[in-house]
């Protein structure tokens, strides 16, 4: 089954004469013909939820746009930088119309004039897709006044972000599309009522989006027909690390973890076992073999004690030491922190330092003390979610794995060396 990554099944969809030999640009077409609110209805119906980590309700975030202002925005959010996920980037080089027509169909819904698609800076091949593929459809009609000759008239234009990871927060990726510094706001006002430039402005994930096309042309029943009763629908998932065969792989929610990992992505390295996965991102908390049951959707990960984030699959086998990891990911966290904040930018900063010194063989027993301490410090506490992301790996690899800590202490050193996947 291959919906949005149809472009392994199809050669070259990035062209648009081949993508529309394929059903593009119908889910538009079908789109402009109805009213702007049976869209919203439609795609509230379908179940879908975003794909960029929250998993919060489609259909029910565009409710809250605010529509007695004359100026509206839709912002497509593939500034892709959670460690751990790559299905975006796949998204935006091979199947790029694919994502400019869902953000076109969001556009009509939300009755916005403008839309953008907001591309992380190390993402070149993608930013020049999405240009390419943009041109191609302005060229076409697709893009610009009368769109099939309705009253939708629209613009879309590419943006490459600077780089940084706490863009891909909402409010700071509208502070770097107005030119400004990626730091967050403070919410509320949400974006739905003061968004870009001031105007009401939905911002909507690439794989969120790349769902429309499909549920226009093929109907909120048909989309409904996957997944669970809880979390409708398809989902991709970004499988790396110690696994036979690392990847992108597109499964209904609610299909079992056990089956991405062993039956797609071919278990673990010969001669060697599971010892933990991280299944959304590296902002979740990890999941154990005893786990490996549970099936991937949003309710069912969260009663398993983690969540289905981005989707970003991360494995860990026997080579692996937990303390190294945890210290590796607060590393990326306390570089990516934009430092507004107090307890984002030390509570990473000395976690890190904690970590490290575990890791190094100089740790000692109250330091095992002091990481939740900061931990409690720091969560619940910050402008954006970048604090509170850099806890749940960190926290359940202590819950999980906490002899390993304990053993870094007594022996005063990593018991793993010279061994460790690093």
């Amino acid at each position: 089954m291959q919906f949005l990554l149809r472009h392994r099944d199809i050669a070259n969809l990035e062209k648009l004469s081949v993508y529309c030999a394929h059903g593009g640009y119908e889910g538009l077409r079908r789109a402009v013909s109805r009213e702007s609110q049976w869209v919203r209805d439609e795609v509230a119906r379908s179940g879908l939820r975003g794909r960029g980590g929250a998993g919060f309700a489609t259909g029910r975030k565009w409710s809250f746009l605010d529509q007695s202002v004359e100026t509206r925005y839709m912002v497509v959010n593939a500034d892709e930088a959670e460690p751990g996920t790559f299905k975006d980037r796949e998204l935006i080089e091979h199947n790029p119309h694919q994502v400019i027509e869902g953000a076109l169909i969001a556009a009509y819904a939300l009755n916005a004039q403008e839309a953008y698609i907001f591309v992380r800076g190390e993402l070149l091949a993608g930013y020049e897709s999405l240009q390419r593929a943009r041109d191609q459809a302005a060229d076409a009609g697709y893009i610009g006044p009368h769109i099939f000759d309705s009253s939708f008239s629209v613009t879309l234009r590419v943006f490459r972000s600077a780089g940084a990871y706490i863009c891909g927060e909402e409010t700071a990726l509208l502070e770097s599309l107005e030119g400004k510094r990626g730091h967050p706001r403070i919410k509320p006002p949400f974006p739905a009522q003061v968004g870009l430039y001031g105007a009401p402005t939905v911002v909507n994930n690439a794989e969120t989006v790349a769902n429309l096309p499909q549920i226009m042309s093929r109907g909120a029943n048909w989309y409904r027909q996957y997944g669970t009763p809880d979390s409708f629908g398809i989902k991709i998932f970004s499988v790396s690390g110690r696994v036979v065969r690392p990847g992108n792989y597109e499964l209904p929610l609610g299909a079992p973890l056990s089956t991405l990992l062993y039956e797609l992505a071919g278990g673990p390295l010969p001669g060697h076992t599971f010892k933990a996965v991280i299944p959304g991102g590296s902002s979740v908390p990890l999941l154990v073999p005893d786990s490996f049951s549970v099936p991937l959707a949003y309710e069912s990960l969260i009663q398993a004690g983690s969540m289905l984030g981005s989707g970003g699959v991360m494995v860990l086998d026997d080579t692996v030491c937990m303390v190294w990891a945890a210290a590796r990911l607060l590393k990326f966290y306390r570089a990516e922190s934009c430092g507004k904040c107090t307890p984002c930018r030390e509570g990473t900063y000395w976690m890190t330092a904690i970590l490290e010194k575990i890791e190094n063989g100089a740790g000692t027993p109250a330091d095992l003390e002091r990481l939740p301490d900061i931990a409690d410090n720091v969560n619940g506490n910050c402008l954006c979610p970048l604090g509170d992301a850099s806890l749940p790996f960190m926290l359940s690899a202590m819950k999980h794995f906490r002899s390993e800590f304990i053993q870094h202490i007594e022996e005063h050193r990593c018991p793993m060396d010279p061994y460790i996947s690093r």
